[in-house]
């Protein structure tokens, strides 16, 4: 079963998942000094990062004029947006503090990303979707498909209005939030329970020497 199917809520955008518990490493069951992680693909706050990163590439080309700092700007914040929950994901096999940082850093750029789409249609007087209109809630229909992919919106980005895939787009960057919300809440409350890498170690050479003392 993948993270994402063990913890599953509802946004406010749709429902939403978080991901589920790391598993430790055999040879540590008791004291796991670098646990292993699941692959960071099957998260489903990095699927939607990755969606948001894939609209907002073809937004930025198709619907902003060349030379536009805003091109640049909007594409490099879905990126880090993206990147930094993978690198998050991958560091936080040693360091609990870092994935935490790292996942706080692309949950921030994907409001910066988010505010970015809000000023394009406030600027333009374009239409922004009540969160329970028709097209919002058929946007929350495919945001409930598994696995997330472009090619689930791809043909309404490339045929639609700005109008439109501005806010498919908003749409996805709520529920990407709102995931990566509630992963940081388990990250946090998991490095509570469990410490860092640090703490790790320690319990694992205290383990061990306790051990060896009862098998004398």
């Amino acid at each position: 079963m993948k993270e994402h199917e063990k913890d599953r809520k509802n946004g406010e955008y749709g429902e939403e998942g978080t991901p589920g518990k790391h598993d430790s490493h055999n040879s540590h069951e008791s004291h796991p000094i670098i646990p292993l992680r699941g692959d960071y693909r099957t998260l489903l706050s990095f699927q939607k990062a990755e969606v948001v990163y894939d609209i907002t590439f073809r937004f930025a080309h198709r619907f902003l004029s060349r030379g536009d700092r805003t091109v640049d700007q909007m594409i490099q914040s879905a990126r880090s947006g993206k990147k930094n929950v993978l690198e998050g994901s991958k560091a936080g096999r040693t360091s609990k503090e870092t994935e935490i940082k790292l996942t706080n850093v692309g949950r921030a750029s994907l409001e910066e990303l988010l505010d970015d789409y809000l000023d394009f249609l406030r600027a333009r007087d374009m239409r922004l979707w009540n969160k329970d209109c028709k097209e919002a809630l058929f946007v929350r229909e495919l945001g409930r498909k598994e696995p997330q992919t472009y090619e689930l919106y791809r043909k309404f980005v490339e045929t639609r209005s700005a109008e439109v895939v501005a806010n498919i787009a908003i749409c996805l960057i709520h529920q990407a939030n709102y995931l990566i919300d509630q992963q940081l809440i388990r990250l946090e409350q998991d490095f509570i329970k469990d410490g860092g890498l640090r703490e790790r170690m320690t319990r694992t050479r205290l383990a061990a020497r306790n051990g060896n003392k009862s098998a004398r």
